[in-house]
């Protein structure tokens, strides 16, 4: 059964995440203050379109004209504006005429936030990485409008594996290496700044019953920012794998997490935790310096985790994948503090650490209420001269209708005094005629203030036992006649 909780939140911190899904759209999730924290999609950029899924994303997060990558299925490059969607630059697949394009997909991006000139503020660094191991690094300068062409600086490319299937890229936050691993491609380092390997990992032995596992690495992330020396692998065996460069090739610490592939591996910023999430919707956050785990996030998702963010400020992360979910959790107690459905399967989640929701809501405030003096004024135009109208008016009409309320009231009493000594009258001559019947329909009869349409009724009642009544006594008459 999944995990439930039964802890209310009081909703999610003011944050924004942007995600991206099968058919290639972005959808913008803002939680806002002003909302109680309850997150709700504000846009989406682009047109469904199945071969314009996105595979892979990054993002450069400056407070000034930040920056979106994004990869695409068809193999095209595009960077967005990541504040209202523009698109910048899009740049075509190197292999789009190979025949093997559709093979050789993008798994890889990622977009570098330190600037190889720091005088210009219009040029970016992007390495992309295919299915087979083809890696490219290229610098361009973004064009100044969106019809101008775009001008690659440098560009190098070289391939990190000789056979298997790259299946995880990731760059230190130094942004000095970078880690490839695959299906039949073993975790390797390059130097980004030289092009070359500086380390490789070494497949784990045979298990004690002389089984050898396939090296399938899914996802893979550094642990610590400022030593890109130690870093953790999962794989499609549901292997969660602790390496240190400095100390063998082989796994430092290997556990089994659940029975299904671990999908996504991100860590914390205390260098010492990371958060897992496999093909069966399972979260988790694990101490990788003991291997214990500290728990699994409470509320368990109906669809494989694809993609896990962590807030570089606040104390949430956000979650994604095939159920089409974009989920926030809290990291202390593991709540789930609001699900948002995107109706697409998901396949990355970003976090906009620069949203400000004090902006937000000067921005999207309520409409401007009009000044006191012109209300004032508007009060003393208007109101005054109608009411004293009304007042001067009402006083002669109030005294006419006041006398005329008496006349009707004087003859409305008599017309009810008539009405009561005629009801009187005709209730004597009813009992009269009736006889024992007479109380019944007393009884049955309403009080004093009986209405027109009522006493009709009673009269045709009364005219019907009077006729039955004289039937009757005519038929015993005749019998006794015929009798005698």
């Amino acid at each position: 059964m999944p995990r439930t909780t039964t802890v209310e939140s009081a909703g999610c911190p003011p944050l924004r995440a942007l995600t991206f899904d099968v058919l290639g759209l972005i959808k913008v999730t803002e939680a806002r203050s002003k909302l109680g924290g309850v997150p709700k999609v504000v846009e989406r950029w682009g047109e469904p379109e199945s071969s314009r899924c996105v595979l892979a994303a990054s993002t450069n997060d400056r407070k000034i004209d930040p920056l979106l990558a994004v990869a695409r299925k068809s193999g095209v490059i595009e960077l967005i504006s990541s504040i209202n969607g523009d698109l910048r630059v899009s740049l075509p697949s190197g292999n789009q005429a190979d025949v093997q394009s559709q093979e050789d997909n993008i798994v890889g991006l990622h977009l570098f936030k330190k600037q190889t000139s720091e005088s210009s503020s219009r040029s970016c660094t992007l390495l992309t990485c295919t299915t087979k191991g083809l890696s490219t690094l290229r610098s361009l300068t973004l064009p100044k409008s969106p019809g101008d062409s775009t001008s690659d600086d440098d560009q190098v490319t070289w391939n990190v594996c000789a056979a298997g299937n790259v299946l995880c890229c990731k760059v230190d936050d130094n942004e000095n290496y970078a880690l490839f691993g695959g299906k039949g491609v073993e975790v390797n380092i390059w130097d980004l700044a030289t092009h070359t390997k500086i380390w490789t990992a070494k497949s784990p032995p045979k298990n004690s019953l002389g089984i050898f596992t396939p090296t399938w690495f899914t996802s893979a992330t550094f642990l610590c920012k400022d030593d890109h020396r130690k870093f953790v692998g999962g794989t499609n065996s549901h292997q969660v794998r602790l390496y240190d460069m400095a100390a063998q090739r082989r796994p430092v610490m290997s556990f089994d997490f659940r029975e299904t592939p671990i999908k996504a591996i991100t860590e914390d910023q205390d260098g010492n935790t990371i958060y897992i999430g496999n093909g069966s919707g399972d979260l988790a956050s694990v101490d990788i310096r003991t291997g214990k785990l500290l728990g699994c996030f409470l509320g368990k998702c109906s669809g494989s985790i694809r993609s896990i963010a962590r807030h570089p400020d606040l104390p949430v992360i956000a979650s994604c994948g095939l159920d089409s979910y974009l989920r926030i959790w809290d990291i202390k107690s593991r709540q789930l503090l609001s699900a948002v459905f995107l109706k697409q399967h998901l396949t990355n989640v970003v976090f906009d650490s620069h949203f400000n929701d004090e902006e937000v809501a000067a921005a999207s405030g309520p409409p401007s209420e009009p000044k006191e003096d012109d209300e004032l004024i508007e009060r003393d135009e208007e109101s005054p001269p109608i009411v004293k109208r009304k007042k001067k008016k009402s006083k002669s009409r109030d005294v006419d209708r006041d006398d005329d309320d008496d006349d009707d009231e004087s003859h409305s009493v008599k017309r009810k005094k008539s009405k009561k000594s005629q009801n009187v009258d005709e209730d004597e001559d009813d009992d009269a005629d009736e006889g024992p019947h007479s109380k019944e329909n007393k009884k049955s009869k309403k009080p004093k203030n009986v209405d027109k349409y009522e006493e009709g009724l009673l009269s045709v009642e009364h005219e019907k036992l009077k006729n039955v009544k004289d039937r009757k006594s005519k038929k015993s008459k005749g019998q006794r006649v015929d009798l005698e």
